[in-house]
């Protein structure tokens, strides 16, 4: 069965984020041959289309307005709406990140749907999509169907594939106009704290930090190594609540949940709560002084050791290898 599916593109600082990518990916898989038609809201955000067609969208349907110029509840929520109520699509997708699991159930909800979050896979199986998702806290995966109404998925980041970027694909781009009325909160600023790097929540690789770094100095070996390998430092709660870091690089159950090709976990014991942010990444390394710290059970490779001769060793290690393959 083809369908027409719209997919929500992210627009950060200018750009697409990269889950906007999966995200058609994803569409294309629950088009099943249909239409896939890219969604951009915003402010000077057109530009961006023709990104948005080289990796594999359809069409794209622009909504301009100084008011979408900064991420607003009502004001998103009015303009996605009005582009479904315009194209009548038969599938829906967004990134699952703070943008889209704040938008994607005020929108589900208008149009009296349901919504599966989370999304980290779709396939076909017996004439039906299955969408798998983790649940209680990433201990289990469940497989949902949707059998009535619009197909609304959000997917998480760094678990769809992209497709291949093509630079020869062309389509159509279309304008729409709509009144964006009777906003209850007007961003007049936004002020972002000073960060430095990859995106945390679409790193490919993440150095994380517990408790064992003993400081916000401790913090310095991490970063080095996340440079060298171009990813992203994140941090334990324990770290955040210490006051070693920002709590903008938690991750876990409270914190962001991070999917990267490489976890290393320096000085982390382990709670459940930091695992359910990360156990789902595909390669985890823990490195921990005490042999029987909770992050082993769930680590690919575990090193029992100090994290301050450990990580320095690595960081040059991986520098002369860059060395050598360059």
């Amino acid at each position: 069965m083809t369908r027409k599916v719209l997919v929500l593109g992210e627009v950060r600082d200018g750009s697409l984020r990269n889950v906007s990518f999966e995200a058609i990916a994803a569409g294309k898989a629950i088009a099943e041959g249909g239409e896939v038609v890219g969604v951009l809201l915003g402010n000077n955000v057109n530009a961006l289309s023709k990104d948005f067609i080289q990796y594999g969208a359809d069409r794209v349907v622009v909504v301009e307005d100084e008011k979408l110029s900064q991420y607003s509840s009502d004001g998103y929520s009015q303009a996605f709406l009005a582009v479904v109520n315009a194209e009548n699509p038969e599938g829906i997708v967004i990134g699952h990140t703070a943008l889209g699991k704040d938008l994607s159930p005020k929108v589900a909800s208008k149009l009296e749907t349901g919504l599966v979050s989370d999304v980290t896979n779709v396939e076909s199986a017996g004439g039906n999509l299955v969408f798998t998702r983790p649940i209680y806290s990433g201990k289990a995966f469940e497989k949902k169907i949707v059998t009535d109404g619009i197909i609304f998925v959000t997917i998480r980041p760094n678990n769809i594939t992209p497709l291949e970027k093509d630079e020869s694909r062309v389509g159509e781009v279309a304008s729409l106009s709509t009144e964006i009325k009777d906003l209850r909160t007007i961003i007049k600023e936004v002020v972002r704290k000073a960060s430095e790097g990859v995106d945390l929540s679409e790193a490919k690789v993440v150095i994380a930090g517990g408790r064992g770094v003993k400081s916000a100095d401790g913090f310095e070996p991490l970063k080095e190594l996340a440079q060298v390998l171009g990813g992203a430092v994140g941090a334990s709660r324990g770290a955040c609540d210490a006051d070693y870091c920002d709590y903008s690089l938690q991750i876990g159950q409270t914190g962001k949940v991070v999917t990267p090709d490489l976890y290393i976990a320096c000085g982390i014991s382990g709670a459940i709560q930091h695992l359910a942010g990360m156990s789902n990444s595909k390669v985890i390394v823990a490195i921990n002084k005490d042999p029987e710290a909770n992050i082993f059970k769930v680590a690919d490779y575990g090193i029992v050791g100090d994290l301050f001769e450990v990580v320095p060793m690595l960081t040059e290690e991986f520098k002369k290898l860059k060395v050598s393959a360059s």
